[in-house]
């Protein structure tokens, strides 16, 4: 039996819950074994999962507990849930090897092709629901103070969170590709390095004004600031070369 089963073996032996319960319970295991939800990272929140689920915010919260008392996931009070366990290493696929193989200006050309059309789609497609979970997203983004690690996972969710509102799934494959192609090429060290606490407030005050724009549905001006913003990454790019 993999380590994934027998996990599964003992939430589902070891605790007496409801039918409800057990299926946020099998739901919210199989995205964290799927790496819908990868070690290390915060679960949405418990209004989040129940509104996304269609349950009772203590039937989440109930799941929850019986995940936490597995070491599935470690709840941390005021900062949420995150993920503790660890799948199983999947294959390299082509995807991850086509990753690997993108230089730093051919993720920045990526961008400038699919981040304004992205934005612009996100701004008339976005539902409130979406536009609530993007400003909660950016709520994490403004909590990082010095941290570079901490502040690109929120700043990748920002990102995913938008390309997922375009509603159009192939544009958002699109996207995660991009995304997988900065974390293994060495860009991300670079931004790494660039990311200075204050370069993290300016970034900050930066996705605060594209939430507002996005939350007006003001489709020029998000348009616009993603271009200028592009600009900017291109321009620290080019220090390095």
């Amino acid at each position: 039996m993999s380590s994934a089963e027998e996990t599964t073996s003992q939430i589902l032996t070891t605790h007496s819950v409801g039918a409800t319960v057990q299926v946020v319970i099998d739901t919210l295991f199989a995205r964290i074994k799927a790496g819908t939800y990868p070690v290390d990272t915060r679960l949405p929140s418990e209004r989040t999962l129940a509104s996304e689920l269609g349950v009772a915010r203590n039937t989440v919260r109930e799941a929850l507990d019986v995940l936490a008392s597995q070491n599935v996931i470690h709840r941390r009070p005021g900062s949420g849930s995150f993920v503790k366990f660890r799948s199983d290493p999947k294959p390299e696929t082509s995807y991850s090897s086509l990753a690997k193989e993108v230089s730093p200006l051919d993720h920045l050309v990526v961008r400038g092709i699919l981040e304004p059309e992205m934005i612009r789609l996100a701004v008339i497609n976005m539902t409130p629901r979406q536009i609530e979970e993007l400003d909660e997203i950016l709520s994490r983004v403004e909590a990082v103070r010095t941290d570079p690690g901490d502040f690109i996972e929120a700043e990748e969710d920002l990102y995913r969170k938008i390309a997922e509102g375009t509603g159009n799934p192939l544009l958002h494959s699109c996207y995660e590709l991009t995304i997988e192609a900065c974390r293994l090429s060495y860009r991300t060290a670079l931004r790494r390095r660039h990311l200075t606490p204050q370069r993290i407030q300016d970034y900050q005050k930066r996705y605060n004004t594209l939430f507002n724009a996005i939350a007006s549905r003001d489709v020029e001006s998000a348009v616009e600031f993603i271009k200028l913003h592009l600009i900017d990454e291109q321009k620290l790019l080019l220090q390095d070369i």
